[in-house]
């Protein structure tokens, strides 16, 4: 199998003289054989489509650099038709004062209920219990970390019996029983 390899890719006058390096399998490995290539005999020709793939290019570059960005539709911004405001429909008498009294009539029912006994006892009572189900959450890590000896209720520097007391008192205010 054989392979050319240039030493000098551009070919600038007719007479200039390349040094072709066949590669083949000779019986010695390590041997080159050397042939002197003038251009004229050089098969090597620049492509005719060069100068137009060069514009081709070029236009591109050019596009891509003056092009405004893309609008991908309602996701990103663009305003579509639905911010085109519609025709001026017609006011009908009837329809605005039965819209006006249904709005009273909600805002109406909305404070009653604002002011009612059964929200104002229920509020009360989540409040309560946020109150009661926060003290339980820092009593379960209270009691974590005496079992582990850390934090703020740790049991380092108590003798074992009144470690196992502490404990046992924190269990029974969590309401964990062993």
């Amino acid at each position: 199998m054989k392979s050319l390899c240039c030493h000098s890719p551009l070919v600038h006058s007719p007479s200039a003289e390349l040094t072709v390096t066949a590669l083949y399998k000779p019986s010695n490995p390590n041997s080159h054989k050397k042939l002197p290539v003038t251009a004229a005999s050089s098969s090597y020709s620049f492509p005719k489509s060069l100068p137009l793939v060069a514009t081709a290019a070029a236009a591109s570059v050019a596009i891509l650099l003056s092009a405004t960005p893309a609008e991908a539709g309602f996701m990103s911004g663009f305003s579509g038709i639905e911010s085109v405001p519609g025709p001026e429909l017609p006011k009908m008498d009837f329809l605005t004062r039965f819209n006006e009294d249904n709005q009273k009539k909600y805002a109406e029912e909305d404070e009653r209920f604002k002011s009612s006994p059964i929200l104002k006892e229920l509020l009360e009572k989540s409040k309560l219990n946020k109150e009661k189900n926060k003290q339980e959450i820092q009593d379960k890590y209270c009691l974590r970390g005496a079992e582990w000896g850390v934090g703020d209720c740790s049991t380092e520097g108590m003798s074992p019996q009144q470690r196992e007391e502490f404990i046992a008192m924190l269990k029974k205010k969590t309401g964990i029983e062993e």
